[in-house]
């Protein structure tokens, strides 16, 4: 029986698609990429904000007219739009055979076999359950690098944002869990690991009664086979001094770090219920670039959010200048159904939102290109992503370079390199936000 996987969404959706596909296979199931191979389809949902909301029904619907053809057995839809959206699921798509709550996917192999059966089926469970047991995983990613889920939910109430209300409040996954899981990836050929949560830098402070992110790495860093380990979704309000001596210091753990700001007017930032100031801002990007001169600074941005007048936006705009990101997105605001932020008065228009998001992507591209510059005789260890078709040609990865999100450094050589290889090179010239290499011969 052939399963047709679809995962929508961000990295850490793609951790419960990953362990799903693990529980599968032990249950005997394969797996297909070919609709036209597929016995049943299964699509891990996203509702984070409207584009993701659209592109889930839509994929839902598309796969749904496969199942009306009789070309699939069943239908069935996991992860966050499941979760918030289970009667208008089942009242549009009736094809829809099972549904999978965020906090059930352990529930997916009963899942299949009722919609297989004919039985029309719903797995919930409280948003407080603790994260899913880690199973055996299937690494889609290529097997050289994996994401690592090291919590689940937030406790953060930002207004704009539903996720505490489909993945409940902040629940740390064990040290020993994740130590366990961490050494089953390196055994798989795993060699860097990305660390994922809706928030890292909270890591522990539910199990263990403090910010336990900084043991977390060095027990990680200890691990055989792991070369580099990377941090996402770092609030800068939670950073400790421990953290960045940490980052400073373990070689493991990439000069790289995700900071998403979402603005920089202090009177916006308030009214998003984030906790922190401009001042506050400058005074951690500052005390980063201070002790790790070489790191990578990753922000994301939300433009047009409600109330944001055009002097906020041209603050935003001279901050984003004078800081200098060496990575930033920008997203026009999303009005989301159930939060705060909906409600508020001054909502922005579609056409002003994107508007000012184009001006600051505009910038940032300049900023990116002139840092691309700067690279230039620069000698970095990459990592191999793959081989350009027909040509003595690598793309590869410095630690710079989160996957999906950033650039990437071409690097021309004739050598006979292995995806998840690492490779010393001198950067010898720039394409835009890329970065072009050769191997470095001392």
């Amino acid at each position: 029986m052939n399963i047709l996987f679809v995962s929508l969404g961000c990295d850490k959706n793609l951790v419960d698609t990953e362990m799903m596909l693990g529980m599968l296979r032990e249950k005997g199931y394969s797996f297909t990429d070919d609709e036209a191979g597929a016995d049943i389809a299964v699509v891990n949902t996203c509702c984070f904000i409207g584009d993701a909301k659209e592109e889930s029904i839509n994929t839902l619907l598309e796969l749904s007219e496969l199942k009306k053809e009789g070309r699939l057995k069943c239908l069935i839809a996991t992860g966050c739009l499941a979760q918030r959206y289970r009667e208008e699921i089942r009242k549009e798509i009736p094809e829809v055979d099972a549904l999978v709550g965020t906090m059930a996917i352990e529930e997916i192999t009963a899942a299949v076999e009722d919609a297989l059966a004919g039985r029309g089926a719903a797995y919930y469970r409280d948003l407080d359950t603790p994260p899913a047991a880690w199973r055996d995983r299937v690494v889609t990613t290529g097997g050289h690098f994996a994401y690592l889920k090291i919590a689940e939910g937030c406790n953060k109430r930002c207004t704009y944002c539903i996720i505490p209300k489909v993945r409940g409040d902040y629940r740390s996954v064990s040290m020993e869990e994740l130590v366990a899981q961490a050494e089953k990836l390196a055994e798989g050929g795993v060699r860097e690991l990305i660390l994922v949560a809706q928030e890292t830098t909270l890591y522990g402070v539910d199990l263990y009664g403090k910010k336990s992110l900084p043991e977390l790495l060095r027990r990680l860093a200890a691990i055989s086979g792991i070369y580099w380990i990377r941090l996402l979704y770092c609030y800068p309000e939670e950073i400790t001094e421990e953290l960045i001596e940490t980052i400073a210091t373990e070689p493991k753990v990439c000069h790289y770090l995700d900071i998403p700001i979402q603005h920089a007017c202090d009177g916006i930032l308030k009214r998003m219920g984030r906790r922190t100031s401009q001042e506050e801002l400058r005074q951690w990007i500052g005390r980063l670039r201070e002790r790790i001169p070489d790191i990578c600074l990753r922000t994301t941005l939300i433009s047009g959010f409600p109330g944001e007048t055009q002097g906020d936006h041209e603050e935003l705009y001279r901050f984003v200048n004078e800081m200098e990101f060496d990575r930033l997105g920008v997203f026009p605001y999303s009005q989301e159904e159930e939060t705060a932020a909906a409600e508020m008065p001054e909502q922005v228009e579609e056409a002003v939102k994107e508007s000012r998001r184009d001006e600051l992507m505009e910038l940032q591209q300049a900023i990116a290109f002139e840092k691309a510059e700067e690279m230039i005789g620069r000698e970095l260890t990459v990592m191999v992503e793959g081989k350009v078709a027909d040509e003595d040609v690598y793309v590869t990865r410095t630690y710079r370079d989160a996957p999906n999100v950033d650039g990437y450094l071409f690097l021309n050589t004739a050598a006979a390199l292995m995806t998840g290889d690492f490779v010393k090179v001198i950067v010898t010239d720039s394409n835009e936000y890329d970065l072009i290499g050769e191997i470095y011969h001392e």
